[in-house]
């Protein structure tokens, strides 16, 4: 069981979507996510949101021209994408175990929202290996998560950035930048980092 599962509860899929959408109707940006994105590589990239939730990230890149795909645990948020997108590749699946069905040689692969530790424990060195599978030379893994428990919905991190790195590493990666926002705010220390590794 995934952590998410077991951090979401009973929440709406829909209510979670809409969550977004008032956020953005009140005036908040909510594409910080995407901007980074779009700063890494240019369309028509290919780019896969992993752990793609309802598709915010995810459509907001193929609006601005990027060949996206994405790719979620949760049925209930994938058919909420489906519907909001239905142009799109939407995948249900399991990060750790992603297979072709998802695509492969990718510019960009973008976990943010969480993703990685609201995976099932014991899998996250799997799902970076994953990942960076379907990555073309070069390519780039970009993650935003929380550290503790103020940025995250458990009651502690179930990992740290030593841990991630080491993952990354053992797939073949090498961390190029680091922040502590989605914006590039330097990255001194805290609960958030938002980390850039490469293939090359």
């Amino acid at each position: 069981m995934t952590r998410w599962s077991q951090a979401r509860g009973h929440i709406d899929a829909e209510a979670y979507a809409r969550r977004f959408d008032d956020l953005a109707d009140s005036g908040v940006h909510v594409h910080g996510e995407a901007d980074l994105c779009a700063s890494l590589v240019r369309p028509p990239a290919r780019v896969l949101d992993a752990g793609c939730g309802h598709g915010r990230v995810a459509v907001e890149l193929a609006g601005r021209g990027y060949d996206v795909t994405g790719v979620d645990v949760d049925a209930d948020m994938i058919a909420v994408a489906r519907r909001t997108a239905p142009a799109l590749a939407w995948h249900q699946g399991d990060l750790a175990m992603l297979d072709g069905s998802v695509g492969a040689a990718f510019d960009l692969v973008v976990a943010a929202g969480n993703v990685m530790p609201l995976l099932a424990a014991g899998t996250e060195s799997a799902a970076v290996a994953a990942m960076t599978a379907v990555l073309v030379p070069g390519g780039q893994l970009v993650t935003g998560f929380g550290l503790d428990a103020a940025h995250l919905p458990l009651e502690e991190a179930p990992f740290g950035l030593p841990e991630y790195d080491r993952w990354c590493a053992a797939a073949g990666l090498r961390l190029v930048d680091r922040w502590a926002t989605w914006a590039r705010a330097p990255y001194t220390g805290g609960g958030y980092a938002v980390s850039v590794h490469t293939t090359a």
